[in-house]
């Protein structure tokens, strides 16, 4: 039980609980929940989500719609959102361990870069713990999804509305920027500056703002760079990406 209890107590008491989480390098139970929480939120949207106006719609853009018949459609619709199940699942099983994988990696370069290297236990632990408040988004995320009757894309942005690119009358590239400026993502970023920290003895203020430009170079590749990249071949307006 304590080594469950103490990465949850992260949550609620970051400047004590961190420290004794990191000594411990408790990061298995915080991974665990982690790929938890984003299975179940990808189970929820696709169970709930409406396929049938985004089939169309990429039918209609590649002009096969004309070619299919309706139960061509149907199944289409129906493979759609068995794909979306399957990646759902996928997310959480595989993505998220390599996500925090890669986020300790870069956490343990840069710490031998700045003359302070610490365990690479240590660094996963920090990685792994800094990802709490992304699960609880995805908990959060599924409680709602499940809530619903129907789900499109366009509610699922706006489910749980927790950045500021809620705000109305922004353009598609500031609304895809002011993603960053999110609360799960800031509430993971302070947590992983305090592991830092702890971590490598680096002074917390120092830990905090090095946390916060590793965040603002994540944000500019795969938020702003990346999908303004993608639009720019597809000829459309740049949209940022999401947790």
């Amino acid at each position: 039980m304590t080594s469950l209890a103490q990465p949850a107590r992260v949550l609620v008491d970051p400047i004590d609980g961190m420290g004794a989480a990191i000594e411990a390098r408790r990061w298995v139970w915080p991974l665990v929940m982690l790929c938890l929480c984003v299975s179940l939120s990808g189970v929820s949207f696709a169970l709930r989500w409406n396929a049938a106006p985004a089939v169309i719609q990429k039918l209609q853009m590649t002009g096969e719609l004309t070619r299919y018949s309706e139960s061509e459609v149907a199944d289409e619709i129906q493979t759609t959102s068995r794909k979306a199940l399957v990646g759902g699942i996928a997310k959480g099983v595989f993505v998220m361990p390599l996500q925090v994988l890669l986020l300790a990696a870069v956490l343990w370069l840069t710490a031998w870069l700045f003359g302070a290297p610490a365990a690479f236990g240590r660094m996963m632990a920090v990685a792994a713990i800094a990802m709490l408040p992304i699960a609880l988004f995805h908990l959060i995320f599924a409680a709602c999804a499940s809530a619903q009757y129907s789900l499109s894309e366009t509610q699922v942005e706006s489910l749980v509305p927790s950045s500021l690119a809620m705000l109305e009358g922004l353009s598609p590239k500031l609304r895809g920027a002011l993603k960053a400026v999110d609360f799960f993502n800031l509430w993971s970023v302070g947590l992983m500056a305090l592991g830092f920290s702890s971590a490598t003895g680096m002074r917390r203020g120092r830990a905090l703002l090095l946390a916060v430009v590793l965040y603002a170079m994540f944000v500019g590749v795969f938020l702003i760079g990346l999908p303004g990249i993608m639009a720019g071949m597809a000829g459309g307006p740049g949209m940022g990406g999401g947790k």
